[in-house]
């Protein structure tokens, strides 16, 4: 059983489809074939039986008594009121002996029910089976008890007999036969036609996975992503919505491919220029060294504080590239936890008044609780104040305030271009007034990045009066959840 299992599943999909196709027709045809021949046998055999009960009916009381006067000597050939030609009778006593209606006709083989309808007279009901006659054909019987008093077989004592009654089952099973080989005809014409049908079926209701098939085929040799399966809009089953799934996944890798490319280029480029003057430093300070001549005090503290500053630009990109690799953890990872952020908001507050002492940072915090990555969340606090402070003037003023879940950081800078707008969350995208800034065009990314993780949103908008307001919208509520 297992070895016919595994070969049917070693098969083609269509191949099986086509074998449970015909599998199901020929389990219906069978029923219903079957169902039809016990139908028609049934019919045919009433008919019998009726035509047994017509002759039956046909036999006079005077025959019987004349039949039962002439059976010792010798049977009769003729008797009026006999059955009708197809029908043939005999009598039989209860003690086994046989007196038939005429010589000619064959006698039916008498068995032990014969008997026992003979041997009780009260037996009024007629018994219905198949037999054989003497000359081995097979035939319908009707047996019934008769009472014959002052017959010939016991002068002057009641005597018990049977009447059995016969017709020939030739023609019956002539009919039956045909009927069945019929059925096995149409039965085997409709299994096989069944099986070609579903094969052809399953062919073109599997047309549309041989195409995406070969669509994925075609993706794993060329590793060509642009490649889509054409679906008819007004398509809903399953293999439409595999082909929209298979499309949506292509999309989606071409896409990510496509990011992928563009921050390993934009990284490059955003690295070549802190690489280039630090190998220009440390060849100027190697040189000074390999020829004894002194570079001045003055200008050595310069290189060196450049070396150290590019260092510092070096490690803030790859650190910020890193954040930007991780995968995207959800809202219901491990790391994400129920964050007091107006505790986050403080931290971050507490390292921008460090990193712009000169500026004035005035907060208004109201209670939030919120689920997040804790780190996170405050690295994307931290950069947004890192960007107010960096574009405040010296001695501005930068307000945050963090009610009903909306933090907003103002500054008083000079404010971001309406048509710059639209990229400022985008990867290494920097204000063509800021590239002389220090920033490697990172931070508003991962702050979008996070704030969308967390699922919230988050705006850069033109101030009123000059300057830029962030604003950062989180889910959350202004007490804890109770602890399960």
């Amino acid at each position: 059983m297992n070895k016919v299992v595994c070969r049917f599943r070693s098969l083609p999909i269509r191949s099986r489809l086509a074998l449970l196709v015909a599998a199901a027709v020929a389990f219906a045809v069978t029923a219903v074939s079957v169902t039809c021949w016990f139908i028609v046998q049934k019919k045919l055999y009433d008919q019998v039986n009726g035509d047994l009960k017509s002759s039956f009916r046909t036999i006079e009381a005077d025959a019987f008594y004349s039949l039962t006067r002439e059976c010792p000597q010798k049977p009769s050939n003729t008797l009026s009121g006999a059955p009708r030609p197809q029908a043939y009778a005999q009598v039989v006593r209860s003690d086994g002996r046989v007196c038939r209606f005429s010589s000619l006709m064959p006698q039916v083989n008498v068995t032990s029910g014969d008997k026992d309808v003979a041997k009780n007279p009260d037996y009024r009901t007629a018994v219905l089976r198949n037999g054989t006659d003497s000359d081995g054909n097979s035939v319908r019987v009707l047996t019934t008890a008769v009472v014959v008093k002052n017959g010939p077989f016991e002068q002057g004592v009641a005597a018990d007999y049977a009447l059995v009654i016969a017709v020939p089952l030739k023609g019956t099973e002539s009919t039956l036969n045909e009927l069945a080989l019929i059925l096995l005809l149409v039965s085997g014409v409709g299994v096989v036609g069944a099986g070609a049908a579903g094969l052809t079926v399953a062919r073109a209701g599997l047309r549309p996975v041989d195409k995406l098939t070969e669509a994925v085929e075609h993706v794993a040799r060329t590793e060509d992503l642009n490649i889509r399966i054409p679906v008819e809009d007004a398509s809903e089953d399953e293999i439409a919505r595999l082909s929209h799934s298979f499309n949506s996944m292509t999309s989606a890798l071409a896409s990510s491919r496509d990011l992928q490319q563009q921050l390993i280029a934009d990284a490059g480029h955003e690295l070549r220029t802190p690489l280039t003057s630090l190998r220009t430093n440390i060849e100027l300070l190697t040189r000074s060294e390999e020829t004894g001549r002194p570079i001045p005090e003055a200008d050595r503290k310069a290189l060196l504080a450049s070396v150290k500053a590019q260092m510092t630009e070096l490690a803030t990109l790859i650190g910020d590239l890193q954040e930007l690799s991780r995968p995207d953890p959800g809202q219901h990872s491990e790391r994400t936890q129920i964050v007091a952020w107006q505790d986050t908001v403080e931290s971050a507050l507490r390292r921008a008044r460090l990193r712009g002492p000169e500026l004035t940072i005035t907060a208004d915090i109201e209670p939030w609780f919120v689920r997040a990555e804790p780190s996170a969340l405050e690295r994307a606090v931290v950069n947004i104040l890192d960007n107010a402070v960096k574009f405040s003037p010296e001695g501005g003023l930068i307000e945050v305030r963090l009610t009903e879940g909306v933090l907003t950081v103002r500054d008083h800078g000079p404010g971001i271009p309406a048509d710059e707008l639209p990229y400022v969350f985008d990867r290494f995208w920097r204000s063509p007034g800021a590239r002389s800034l220090p920033g490697s065009g990172l931070g508003l990314s991962i702050v979008a990045r996070t704030v969308q993780q967390a699922g919230g949103e988050v705006s850069l908008a033109p101030a009123e009066e000059g300057g830029t307001v962030a604003a950062i919208r989180l889910p959350g509520a202004p007490t804890p959840p109770p602890s399960s």
